[in-house]
C-alpha cells in the first residue's frame, strides 16, 4: 500500500466482567477477592475425579439483568459448551463456556465522544453475551525462577460481553468500555474493579483502506485493565499495523499483550480460532431454560436505566442533553444530584447540577475519591443552593462556603454562614454608599470607562466587592455602577 493511502481503524471488544455472586459459577467455593492461594478452591473447582458442576442461579440473573439492559433476546434456551485448552492454570483442560447459543443475543449501548456541547453519540451493537467460567490465575513472582498457580479464581463467574467491529478510533473504544463498565455497575451486576481484575476488556484491531468493505486481519490486545491504558494500546497498535502494511508486510492474526513501561505491544501466542478449541456441548450441564416469567421477574427489580433516566433529567427538569448525560454517567452521581434537587427545590436544577458537574466533580478529582466518598452529602449542597438562590449569598461565598463544609467546618450552609459573616449584602442604600465611594476613590477608573475602556467598568466592579470582601450583591454592584456612569 501507498503511504498516502488514507486508513480506517476497525476495534472490536470482548469484555469479561466478574459477576457479583456470593460463589462460584459452578460449585460453592467464596469468590471473596484477596484470599490466601487455593483456600477457595473446591473439589470442584480442581476437577478432581467424579465431581459434577451445578449452575449458579444467581449468575443467569445477573446474565438476564444484563440482556434487559441493553435491549438484547435473553435466549429462552442456551447452552454451555466446553472449550477446550491446555494451560497450568485450567484444571480440568477446558473451560466451560457457551458458543452457538449464548444466553444473551443483540442489543446495544449509547456511547458519547468528545466534550461539552460538541460531544457526539453513537449507538454500539452487541454481538453477544455469554456466561463461563474463568481460570485460576499463574503466579510468577517470589518463586525463585517458578510459577506458582493459585486456583481461588478458578470458577469464578463471568460475563463476556463481546460487541460488533463497529469502532473507528481508540476514544470510541475507551468511551464505550466506560459506558459498559458504569451499566453492570448501575445494574448491579458487577463491581467494575479493573485492579482486582473485576472488569477486564480485549481489542480487536484492524485496519483497512479507507471505503475498503472488507476487513483487515485483526490482532487481539489481552487483558487491559485500565481505560488510559486501552487508548494508549489501541494508538500504539494502530499505527504499528499502518507501518507494517506500508513496508509491505502482513499482518498476521496474533493475540498480543500491552506493556505500560514501554507503551508498546508485543506479539504473545498466534490467534486461535474457534475450531482450534473443538467446542462441543458439556453432557455434565443441562440446557439453560429461561421463561418469560422468570425474565418478568427480573425485570420488576432492575433500577431506572441510565438512557430512560437521561431522558427524564431533560424533559422534567429542563436540563440539557450532555447535562443530562453527565449527571447519568454513573447511578452514585445521578443520585445525589436527585437528593440535592428534592431538598433544593425543582426550580434550581439547572444550578444544582452546575454545582455537581463543576465544584463538586473538580473537588472529587482532586482528591481521586469517588462521589460516595464525598465529604460534602447531597443534602448540605443543597443548603448552598438555597442561599444562592434567595440570595443570601454570591457565588463567591458560596464556593467559601463549600470549601468551609467540604473541610467539616460546620454542619450546614447556614450555619457556616453565621458563623463566619458571609451573608450577603442586599440593602439598595449601603450598597449605593459603597458605590459612590468606589467612585469617588477610583476617578481614573471611571474617567478610562468613560472614554471607552470595558476593562475599567470590571476594575470599578472589583474594587466594590473587594471593599465587602465578596459580600455586596454582584447585580446590584453593577447595576448601581451603570446607572452612576451613566451606562
Amino acid at each position: 500500500m501507498s503511504r498516502t493511502t488514507q486508513w480506517e481503524v476497525v476495534i472490536g471488544l470482548e469484555t469479561h466482567a466478574q459477576l457479583q455472586t456470593k460463589s462460584k459459577i459452578f460449585s460453592g467455593s467464596s469468590i471473596a477477592f484477596g484470599a490466601e492461594p487455593n483456600v477457595q478452591a473446591s473439589a470442584v473447582d480442581i476437577a478432581l475425579p467424579g465431581v459434577l458442576p451445578v449452575l449458579n442461579r444467581e449468575a443467569v440473573v445477573c446474565a438476564i439483568k444484563f440482556g434487559l439492559a441493553v435491549g438484547a433476546q435473553i435466549a429462552p434456551r442456551s447452552v454451555f459448551a466446553r472449550k477446550n485448552y491446555f494451560y497450568p492454570d485450567l484444571p480440568k483442560g477446558y473451560q466451560i463456556s457457551q458458543f452457538e447459543i449464548p444466553v444473551v443475543l443483540g442489543g446495544g449501548l449509547n456511547i458519547r465522544t468528545g466534550a461539552g456541547e460538541t460531544a457526539t453519540e453513537k449507538f454500539v451493537h452487541l454481538t453477544r453475551a455469554h456466561l463461563e467460567e474463568d481460570a485460576g490465575k499463574s503466579l510468577h513472582e517470589d518463586f525463585h525462577g517458578r510459577t506458582g498457580i493459585d486456583l481461588n479464581r478458578a470458577g469464578t463467574p463471568l460475563l463476556e460481553i463481546v460487541t460488533e467491529p463497529e469502532m473507528r478510533s481508540s476514544a470510541e473504544a475507551v468511551a464505550y468500555a466506560k459506558a459498559l463498565h458504569a451499566l453492570v455497575q448501575w445494574i448491579g451486576i458487577c463491581d467494575g474493579n479493573m485492579q482486582e481484575g473485576s472488569f477486564r476488556c480485549d481489542a480487536n484491531v484492524s485496519m483497512r483502506p479507507m471505503g475498503q468493505k472488507e476487513f483487515g486481519t485483526r490482532r487481539e490486545i489481552k487483558n487491559l485493565n485500565s481505560f488510559r491504558f486501552m487508548q494508549q494500546a489501541i494508538d500504539f497498535e494502530v499505527q504499528w499495523q499502518i507501518n507494517e502494511i506500508e513496508e509491505g508486510r502482513a499482518i498476521r492474526q496474533a493475540t498480543v499483550l500491552f506493556d505500560p513501561d514501554t507503551g508498546e505491544t508485543r506479539s504473545m501466542r498466534s490467534k486461535e480460532d474457534a475450531h482450534d478449541y473443538r467446542y462441543f456441548p458439556d453432557p455434565d450441564l443441562l440446557p439453560l431454560e429461561i421463561t418469560p416469567d422468570w425474565i418478568a421477574q427480573v425485570k420488576s427489580g432492575l433500577p431506572e436505566l441510565p438512557q430512560a433516566m437521561k431522558q427524564r433529567f431533560i424533559t422534567e427538569f429542563g436540563l440539557s442533553s450532555y447535562d443530562a448525560a453527565t449527571l447519568t454517567a454513573s447511578r452514585e452521581m445521578a443520585g445525589y444530584f436527585e437528593d440535592a434537587l428534592a431538598s433544593a427545590s425543582k426550580e434550581n436544577a439547572k444550578l444544582v447540577a452546575n454545582w455537581v458537574m463543576g465544584e463538586l466533580s473538580a473537588q472529587l478529582n482532586k482528591e481521586g475519591l469517588d462521589i460516595g466518598a464525598a465529604p460534602l452529602s447531597a443534602l448540605q449542597l443543597a443548603g448552598i443552593i438555597r442561599r444562592i438562590a434567595d440570595n443570601t449569598i454570591s457565588n463567591k461565598i458560596a464556593r467559601d462556603v463549600f470549601e468551609a463544609l467540604w473541610a467539616g467546618d460546620g454542619k450546614d450552609a447556614d450555619a457556616v454562614i453565621e458563623a463566619k459573616g458571609w451573608e450577603q449584602i442586599t440593602d439598595t442604600g449601603a450598597i449605593e454608599a459603597l458605590v459612590d465611594e468606589v467612585l469617588a476613590a477610583n476617578q481614573k477608573s471611571v474617567e478610562e470607562y468613560r472614554a471607552g475602556k470595558e476593562k475599567a467598568f470590571n476594575a470599578l466592579v472589583g474594587q466594590a466587592m473587594k471593599a465587602t470582601r465578596g459580600k455586596a450583591n454582584p447585580q446590584q454592584v453593577t447595576d448601581l455602577l451603570k446607572k452612576k456612569l451613566g451606562g
